[in-house]
């Protein structure tokens, strides 16, 4: 028997900008495939939005962008949530399910300046600003005479900061950019090749409570397969590394017909030291290319990298 269409439908959204962006989108699909279904969006603060004095990696990393949202879905105040998918820890808590990845953005990472065209053009002692520990070692290694410096806030609140003089600099996801119309604020795209990019960076995910048959359902024709395939391979070598934001640890996946090739790297939060590797493998067994990457990361020294972090605590 098929499950009956819900009437109406709840998604659970951060307050900024680009989420409610994000849940709009959603909102606009699902009102697409289901015009007799009526589509509300919760805003919720979560505590992510709130802490904005210390990096993420000190005050629990990024599922605090989450938790309030999953609240609500246990609590039955929402039926669905929105999630940037770099938000989503790799382990969800009991009871819960990603049920689609919508079709990917530009995943890459973007340079935006007010006064320079690319990373480098900016000379000694330049302030650049990010809220990423991935993207904090990658440039340090790449480009040690620069200034790195932490960017909190939301991506108007980032930008702001650039504009006021604080920041020569600042690496943003292109994603969200494009989202928001801001285009043309990105001086140059950062290849993967000099920036790998988040785990998930550039795609949405939906989450629901793992007992409702009927939503996993509904949502299955938003779901990108190629999106979930890339996705699946990061999320695995995250999982097999237990990567968390306050872990330097990156994985990019790109899908190409039935082949699959994934990039990544563990690096120390300085940049001194960066394990780097890439495999390639058939897309239908994204997982097992994930767990091939962190093995062969963990031969490059990401081990070693790993136990110097938990050491430093």
């Amino acid at each position: 028997m098929s499950t009956p269409t819900p009437s109406r439908l709840v998604i659970a959204s951060r307050e900024s900008r680009l989420a409610l962006w994000q849940s709009e989108h959603v909102r606009a699909r699902l009102a697409a495939l289901y015009p007799r279904v009526g589509v509300e969006i919760l805003g919720m603060t979560t505590q992510g939005d709130r802490i904005l004095d210390v990096t993420l990696a000190k005050i629990g990393g990024k599922g605090l962008f989450v938790k309030e949202l999953e609240t609500a879905l246990a609590e039955g105040r929402a039926d669905i949530a929105v999630h940037s998918a770099k938000d989503v820890p790799v382990v969800l808590p009991e009871g819960f399910v990603l049920a689609a990845f919508l079709e990917r953005e530009d995943p890459r990472d973007a340079f935006v300046s007010n006064r320079y065209a690319r990373l480098e053009a900016l000379p000694p002692g330049a302030v650049v600003g990010t809220s990423s520990l991935r993207r904090e070692s990658q440039l340090r290694e790449r480009f040690p005479h620069l200034d790195i410096r932490a960017l909190r806030g939301n991506l108007d609140t980032r930008l702001a900061k650039l504009d006021r003089g604080e920041y020569d600099a600042i690496v943003l996801a292109c994603a969200g950019l494009k989202r928001l119309g801001l285009a043309g604020r990105v001086r140059a795209v950062i290849e993967p090749e000099v920036s790998v990019p988040a785990v998930g960076q550039g795609a949405l995910a939906i989450e629901c409570r793992a007992d409702r048959a009927d939503l996993i359902a509904l949502l299955a024709p938003l779901a990108h397969r190629d999106t979930a395939v890339a996705l699946a391979a990061e999320r695995a070598v995250s999982l097999a590394l237990g990567g968390s934001c306050q872990l330097p640890l990156a994985a990019h996946a790109r899908v190409a017909g039935d082949r699959l090739s994934v990039r990544g790297i563990v690096a120390s939060p300085d940049g001194s030291r960066i394990a780097r590797a890439e495999v390639e493998g058939p897309a239908s067994a994204p997982e097992e290319a994930g767990r091939r990457l962190a093995a062969e990361l963990r031969s490059r020294g990401a081990t070693e990298i790993l136990a110097a972090i938990a050491a430093a605590g």
